[in-house]
């Protein structure tokens, strides 16, 4: 799974297989915790990220939402700016 972009010891990673797969969604990393994030709602359908670490995955995806769909879409994977 590529990772897309990284920052503040969060990995941020996104899978394609087939379009069962949906909703379109990322992967966020920070130590041992892993969420799967919803790139359109920002909800967390399955796992945990602590409060903070998942309020800047979700600010970093509201900056970069087209980016995100465009590869989720496209599946042309694209290294994406990290939060600053």
């Amino acid at each position: 799974m590529p990772v897309i972009s990284r920052f503040y010891g969060i990995i941020i990673r996104m899978y394609f297989q087939s379009s069962d797969h949906n909703p379109p969604h990322i992967h966020a990393v920070y130590n041992e915790d892993v969420a799967e994030i919803d790139i359109k709602s920002s909800k967390v359908p399955e796992g945990y990220l602590p409060p903070k670490a998942l309020a800047m995955v979700i600010e970093w995806i509201d900056l970069h939402r087209g980016e995100l769909m465009k590869i989720w879409d496209t599946q042309e994977f694209i290294q994406i700016p990290p939060l600053q």
